[in-house]
């Protein structure tokens, strides 16, 4: 099998390369054969979120250019919880938990990894399998010998929570580095593996990992991290007000998820489509040209929104939030939105189902769906100018409601000033 020679040089013009334990070397391999290549992802959730994709993203590229990604989803570590970057205890999952999440995560990486194309398809194992068979006697006599604790509370999680006893660590989350050590000996062993990568929080246990396989087996394995990214306003990426940014639709809808991306700063975009999306470094170059014309078009943020949006929701659901953002922003008429979209609407903005026979006048329609509160206020909307249904301005305080200005059969496209907007569905 031909082995592309830009893995690596891929991932470090995408910005995925944060950290790498032998950048040279490990280069030099890349070139030279297939890798298998592993990321762990400890199920604390039925759902991953958008703090995850930087490390699937930089999996799914290394797919891309021919290697095997192994995603290891962590049944045994996630047990334990990893203490890196963390302030304070996590709580414990069931086994149970664990596997149920686990059940939620594999289709979304199915997003972005074949696990059906030849020679490097990609592997989904659980750490439980393995890790579940050692008893505390082996661990500390076979694993616990090679770690010195002078090492380990040197790291700046370890001495950040011993110093302050209201965040103060436990013996179980203090061993994490040995398991994680120990799923990388075991991956070796078993699949040839010989790259883990994760988050810059992971340097020090990917360090780590490497130096137990090499002291324990004598193989050349190397640790790449990918950075942890913060906007360029200094906030987290991936975390709104209203939490994490989930890829799950029932936690966070394909609209939403959207309007997350549409959001990113103008200073940001590059740097997010060359992270987030597979379009070429070319492609990206074109989109920023043609967004540095009009700045106020976000045809860049637009591009992004809908790309990452693809890739983890699908296509139809893309067009679909596309075409529903365009509707609110005044860019689609409502006469164009298909029966999806509209349906989609429903959980995006204000909605009402309304039982009324048609033909009725418009301020019956707008107090009775809860549009305005009362058929007074409809009156003075309207002779204000500040009522339209679907695009057209009601002029008269007296027009009537046909059927046949229903969307889709069904549906009045509200809007109320320039942005107020409600959903009627029309039962009649």
């Amino acid at each position: 099998m031909h082995v592309p020679e830009n893995a690596y040089e891929t991932l470090r013009e995408r910005g995925m390369v944060e950290w790498c334990s032998a950048p040279d070397r490990l280069q030099e391999v890349m070139k030279s054969e297939m890798m298998t290549v592993y990321i762990g992802f400890d199920p604390t959730a039925d759902s991953l979120h958008v703090g995850h994709l930087i490390p699937i993203m930089a999996l799914a590229w290394i797919q891309r250019c021919g290697h095997r990604p192994v995603p290891v989803a962590g049944g045994g570590t996630g047990l334990i919880g990893d203490p890196s970057g963390k302030s304070k205890e996590r709580n414990l999952l069931t086994i149970e938990d664990a596997r149920k999440n686990m059940e939620g995560v594999k289709p979304q990486l199915a997003r972005f990894l074949d696990f059906d194309c030849g020679a490097n398809s990609a592997l989904m194992v659980n750490n439980y399998d393995w890790l579940s068979t050692f008893s505390f006697i082996d661990v500390l006599r076979d694993v616990g010998k090679h770690f010195t604790v002078n090492s380990m509370i040197a790291r700046e999680y370890v001495k950040s929570r011993l110093d302050d006893p209201d965040k103060s660590i436990s013996y179980t989350e203090f061993s994490y580095v040995l398991l994680q050590s120990m799923d990388f000996r075991h991956l070796y062993e078993t699949y040839g593996c010989r790259l883990q990568m994760g988050g810059n929080d992971q340097q020090g246990n990917l360090a780590a990992g490497v130096e137990y396989v090499r002291k324990t087996t004598g193989g050349e394995v190397f640790g790449l991290t990918q950075p942890l990214l913060l906007t360029s306003s200094g906030s987290k990426f991936g975390k709104t007000e209203s939490g994490a940014v989930w890829l799950d639709p029932r936690r966070t809808s394909p609209y939403k998820f959207y309007q997350f991306w549409i959001n990113s700063e103008d200073a940001d975009v590059e740097r997010l489509m060359k992270l987030f999306t597979f379009l070429s470094l070319g492609e990206i170059g074109e989109v920023m040209a043609a967004h540095a014309k009009d700045m106020s078009a976000r045809t860049a943020q637009r591009r992004l929104a809908r790309e990452v949006t693809a890739i983890v929701h699908g296509e139809e659901a893309a067009r679909n939030v596309v075409a529903a953002s365009d509707a609110l922003f005044g860019e689609t008429a409502p006469a164009d939105l298909s029966e999806e979209t509209l349906s989609l609407l429903k959980d995006e903005m204000p909605f009402s189902t309304l039982n009324i026979p048609l033909p009725a006048q418009v301020v019956d329609v707008l107090a009775a769906g809860g549009v305005c509160e009362s058929k007074g206020e409809a009156r003075r909307a309207i002779r204000q100018g500040g009522v339209s249904i679907n695009d057209a301005r009601v002029a008269d305080e007296a027009e009537a409601l046909s059927k046949d200005r229903l969307l889709r059969g069904q549906y009045l496209f509200v809007r109320l000033g320039k942005k107020k907007f409600h959903l009627l569905q029309i039962a009649s």
